[in-house]
C-alpha cells in the first residue's frame, strides 16, 4: 500500500527548457511532463507540501547554465508565488542545498519524486533521500531520459536506461509506481 498523505513532498528535478535541445537525442516517455503537471496541480489542490528543484549549470557553455533559457522551468509546471525552489549545480539536490533541512521542517517523511532525467538527476536524488531515511515513491510515467552510447560503442534506447534504473532503483531505494496510482491513493487520502 502506498502512503501518500500530507507529510508527502512532490520534489520536481530539473523539469527545464534546456532538455528540448535536439542535441539530447531519442527520448523516452514524451508525456511525462503532462504526468508531472497532473501531480502538481493535485499537490496544490490538496496544499500538500512540494518543491522545485532547478539545475544551474557552473559550465558557462551549458544550456543549464543560469543565463541561458535553457535553465528556465518548463511553462506547464512553473513554481508559482511561495512555492519553494531549490538550486542546485550538481546532480544531487540534497548537495549543497537546503533541501534536507527545508524537508525535516516541514515533517515530510516521503517523497514522490519526478522530473528529468531518470538515470542521472532524479536516480541520484532519489538514492540520497532514501539514505537519509525518507519513503520515496517514484512514478514511473513521470520521468524520462535519453538514449546513450556505452564506453563500448553500444546504443542503449532511452526505454531501456529508463527501465534499467527503475529496476535497479525499486526495492532498495524507491517503491515505482504510476501516475494514476499516486492520484488514486490521493483521493482515498484528501
Amino acid at each position: 500500500m502506498l502512503v501518500v498523505n500530507t507529510h508527502t513532498a512532490l520534489i520536481l528535478i530539473d523539469i527545464q527548457q534546456g532538455f528540448d535541445d535536439p542535441r539530447w537525442g531519442p527520448r523516452n516517455n514524451v508525456r511525462a511532463e503532462e504526468r508531472i503537471a497532473l501531480l502538481l496541480e493535485a499537490w496544490r489542490r490538496c496544499g500538500w507540501p512540494l518543491w522545485h528543484v532547478q539545475h544551474f549549470s557552473l559550465q558557462p557553455h551549458s544550456v543549464f547554465a543560469a543565463t541561458e533559457e535553457g535553465s528556465r522551468i518548463k511553462p506547464e509546471v512553473r513554481p508559482r508565488a511561495g512555492e519553494p525552489l531549490i538550486r542546485k549545480h550538481v546532480n544531487s539536490a540534497f548537495i549543497g542545498t537546503t533541501l534536507e533541512e527545508e524537508l525535516r521542517a516541514a515533517g515530510v517523511t516521503n517523497l514522490v519524486i519526478v522530473g528529468l532525467t531518470t538515470d542521472h538527476c532524479v536516480s541520484t536524488t532519489a538514492r540520497m533521500a532514501s539514505n537519509l531515511g525518507f519513503q520515496v515513491l517514484m512514478p514511473e510515467d513521470a520521468t524520462a531520459t535519453f538514449a546513450r552510447t556505452g564506453a563500448d560503442g553500444g546504443h542503449h534506447s532511452a526505454q531501456s536506461i529508463h527501465e534499467s534504473h527503475l529496476a535497479s532503483l525499486h526495492g532498495e531505494f524507491v517503491t515505482v509506481t504510476d501516475t494514476v496510482t499516486l492520484l488514486t491513493a490521493m483521493s482515498a487520502e484528501h
